[in-house]
């Protein structure tokens, strides 16, 4: 698997020659819409962990423009299949073998709601595994106890976890989720864009270090393999 960040919690996937955007938030934000043009993304499909607009801003322009389908929670679905977009509908527990891999859709604690204020669902994370790989990519959430069932079902390599702190977990919470994944191996996400989500790098990076963890924190546009 490749993983390229493009910021706050946008990522694109490259699994088995397809090509996976999540949470696609790029022309709104002021540290990705100069450097990523988004006609150039492509997408086989999009996975939206929930429905707030830091999540789904050019969902529909992106899932529209490649013809991809998008996967998210049942409401989330209905959403953008009513704005002729092809879906695949999941909800917590749940788990669908695509052809790049197979996709789990867990847990997250945090709100969900359109722009306009509509209902999103409940929030959610997943898990992706692929070539006896496994990438879990939280959502926005707090730290919570079912991140402990994980490892009882998955190996994961790579978590992609929220460290902005404010309306996530912060980077000491983000150290213990990833003792309950059991996978020392951090790509941090969800920080910087805002200014009541900015971090210290060089603490963040330390903390983890100290307990002998790794925290990834990569440019936009630049990608970790696993």
């Amino acid at each position: 698997m490749k993983i390229t960040f493009y910021g706050q919690n946008t990522l694109a996937l490259e699994i088995n020659s397809k090509h996976i955007i999540v949470d696609p938030f790029i022309t709104g934000n002021p540290l990705a819409n100069e450097k990523v043009d988004i006609q150039d993304l492509k997408a086989d499909y999009v996975l939206l962990t929930h429905a707030h607009q830091d999540h789904t801003l050019d969902a529909e322009a992106i899932a529209k423009q490649n013809e991809a389908t998008l996967v998210s929670n049942f409401e989330i679905a209905n959403h953008y299949q009513a704005k002729g977009i092809n879906v695949h509908p999941m909800n917590h527990g749940g788990s669908w073998e695509f052809d790049f891999g197979t996709v789990k859709y867990v847990n997250a604690i945090h709100t969900s709601s359109f722009p306009d204020g509509s209902y999103g669902g409940q929030p959610g994370g997943f898990i992706i595994e692929a070539n006896e790989k496994c990438l879990y990519i939280a959502g926005d959430t707090a730290l919570h106890a079912d991140m402990k069932l994980i490892p009882l079902r998955h190996q994961v390599d790579l978590a992609v976890l929220p460290i902005g702190d404010n309306f996530t977990m912060g980077v000491d919470d983000a150290i213990l989720a990833s003792d309950f994944i059991e996978c020392n191996r951090v790509l941090g996400c969800h920080y910087d864009t805002f200014d009541a989500i900015k971090i210290d790098h060089d603490l963040a990076l330390e903390k983890f270090k100290m307990k002998k963890k790794e925290l990834i924190l990569l440019p936009i546009g630049e990608s970790v393999s696993i």
